[in-house]
């Protein structure tokens, strides 16, 4: 039943296609339907041959025998009344001509038939896997903060490229042959039918009747075992991925703790594990093919056998043993279409798992349209944990963020600052009260309006490997060169910009690699300004700058205070000494709060934090 859904499930990404499927299918019909007429055609012409062999002396007319049915070659002769045998027993030049020219025509549309089935079933295959890769990339596009932070990153760019790319081998090496190789099948064992009826050889689709079942027990039993090892080993190659991932990314790590061997001992063992699991599918796949092979050689022996106990003839034999060569390869194409189809299982069921998780932040239904922010933000006695099991991140924290005003959050590290500023942004939902804007539940506003009118510099700045031009204006595709370079100005980056003779079209290499820390942060900063947004969350965004940088970033941002807010998450208390209002954190819950001179009188936590930073 799983198997039958999943199955389902990829017909469901064919519906789109529909005509050139029925095109393809129609042309794998065709293709097969036309080796019937082949196997037909196989009798006229032995018929001759066996007649010129055996009968030299009698009277040779129009017919090789005048009470055996004539064939399609036959009939098309007496149509035009041309002569089949001639006096010497031989067969007549007009014969041989209307043979080749049906012969041909056969040939032709086979070849055609052949070709368009599987242009139109490759095209199709293809395009429902860049459909379903493009759903995958989608859904992740899709999912929450907290679903990041709880998968491995490699296990999911494994899923999106090997998983895809298994299914995708399996349909491009398999979605023809599923339309072609039956109806060519079924038209040698029509043909193996009716022959043996009219001849009265019985024991051939007798056998063939007894023996395809047993044959495909053990085929099954070894599709489940090819199902099972394809999915672990897709397991154990997104391992592979994520060792990788994680081991380019922290380069600088490897390098500076010498830890290049480790590295490569832990990587081996990964690798050598996948190798087992291929190899334990490739035993299980390879054996198909020999034990088809050796039910087909039984068969042939019995036929033959009893074909010379029978005393039959060549004209019975030939097209009986060619129709049975013609059958065994659809089965064997069948046959590798089944093994490719438990590896397309394996990986179809991790692709289609993927597909199924919703850990989406849940649009309103109906949304409120909401295009300014007019009064203030205030978090209503919000609770939230990461749902792990673990403490409350924060706890019954109520406060107001006002038009204009530049608030800051302060405390040690894990005391609930950055949760509060990703609250506000909506990456996630409270787990008890509410936060609005404006009076109205940020639940309810359209997820689109709240991202124009929340910009955020994160603490882990994003820089992607493109021109600087290209990461300033992300977000912003319409900005002018003008408002590009007065948002670099403003981030006090365009001069590091300028000396570069690439310019803005300067790459940056993969995270920012050929740039400072100091550097990306302000290109960040950048990115969010050229936005515009109305309120601006910045956390930790001049934790990498300079001392005079910092400055002139501070000064800048007091300059886009104006009809904006701006909440700010600090360690270094010296950037929000200017705040509107200050609170401090700890442990997930807002213990002190207001001015830097009034929480310096306040002689408490605040106080502490200030004395640690400045003695």
């Amino acid at each position: 039943m799983k198997s039958l859904r999943i199955y389902l499930e990829l017909v469901r990404y064919l519906a789109p296609y529909r005509a050139r499927l029925i095109v393809g299918i129609i042309a794998g019909f065709l293709s097969g339907g036309s080796l019937f007429g082949v196997l037909h055609f196989s009798e006229d012409l032995i018929k001759p041959f066996e007649t010129s062999a055996t009968d030299h002396s009698d009277d040779a007319s129009d017919s090789v025998d005048a009470d055996s049915e004539p064939g399609v070659v036959e009939r098309v002769a007496a149509y035009f009344d041309i002569p089949v045998i001639e006096a010497s027993g031989a067969m007549t030049w007009q014969f041989i001509v209307i043979s080749a020219v049906v012969i041909v025509m056969f040939v032709f549309l086979k070849s055609v038939a052949n070709y368009v089935n599987r242009y139109c079933m490759r095209w199709v295959g293809g395009r429902v896997i860049t459909d379903l890769r493009n759903d995958i990339f989608s859904s992740l596009q899709r999912q929450s903060l907290a679903f990041y932070s709880q998968k491995d990153i490699g296990q999911l760019i494994g899923r999106c490229v090997n998983d895809t790319a298994s299914v995708q081998g399996a349909v491009s090496n398999s979605v023809e042959d599923l339309t072609r190789a039956p109806m060519e099948l079924v038209a040698a064992v029509i043909f193996i039918i009716a022959f043996s009826i009219r001849n009265e050889i019985y024991a051939l689709p007798l056998v063939m009747f007894l023996v395809m079942p047993l044959t495909i027990l053990p085929i099954a039993i070894l599709g489940r075992r090819i199902r099972q090892y394809t999915k672990r080993s897709l397991s154990r190659v997104s391992d592979l991925i994520s060792r990788m991932y994680e081991n380019f990314t922290g380069i600088r790590a490897v390098k500076a703790f010498h830890t290049e061997a480790e590295e490569e001992r832990r990587f081996h063992a990964l690798s050598h594990q996948y190798f087992r699991l291929v190899i334990k599918a490739l035993r299980a796949e390879l054996l198909m093919t020999p034990l088809m092979e050796f039910v087909s050689v039984l068969c042939i022996c019995g036929f033959l056998v009893y074909c010379y106990v029978g005393g039959f003839s060549l004209s019975q034999i030939v097209p009986m043993a060619g129709a049975a060569g013609l059958a065994y390869s659809p089965i064997k194409r069948l046959v590798k279409v089944y093994s490719y189809l438990q590896r397309s299982i394996a990986a179809a069921e991790r692709i289609f798992e993927l597909l199924q998780i919703d850990t989406s932040i849940p649009e309103a239904d109906p949304p409120v349209r909401k295009h300014a922010f007019d009064t203030g933000v205030r978090f209503n006695n919000v609770g939230f944990d990461y749902g792990d099991n673990t403490a409350f991140a924060v706890k019954q924290v109520s406060f107001e963020i006002g038009k204009g005003h530049l608030i800051a959050f302060v405390g040690e590290t894990g005391s609930g600052k950055s949760t509060i500023a990703n609250l506000l942004a909506r990456f996630y939902d409270p787990t008890s009260g509410s936060v609005t804007m404006d009076g109205i539940d940020m639940r309810s506003i359209k997820i689109a309006d709240l991202r124009s009118l929340i910009g955020v510099v994160t603490q882990e700045t994003v820089i992607f490997n493109t021109t600087i031009r290209q990461n300033i204006i992300y977000g912003s595709p319409d900005a002018t060169d003008e408002q590009v370079e007065n948002a670099a100005r403003l981030a006090n980056i365009h001069e590091f910009i300028v000396s570069n003779p690439d310019g803005y079209e300067h790459r940056v290499g993969d995270k920012g690699f050929k740039l400072s820390g100091g550097e990306k942060q302000r290109l960040a900063i950048a990115r969010v300004v050229l936005r515009n947004p109305e309120i601006l969350i910045l956390d930790e965004a001049t934790s990498a700058l300079d001392t005079v940088t910092e400055q002139m970033i501070t000064e800048a941002l007091d300059r886009l205070m104006k009809n904006r807010t701006v909440f700010a998450i600090a360690h270094r208390l010296s950037t929000v000494k200017n705040a509107h209002r200050i609170f401090v954190m700890d442990s997930g819950a807002i213990v002190e709060s207001g001015t830097h001179a009034d929480l310096l009188a306040q002689d408490g936590r605040y106080k502490q934090l200030y004395d640690k930073q400045f003695d």
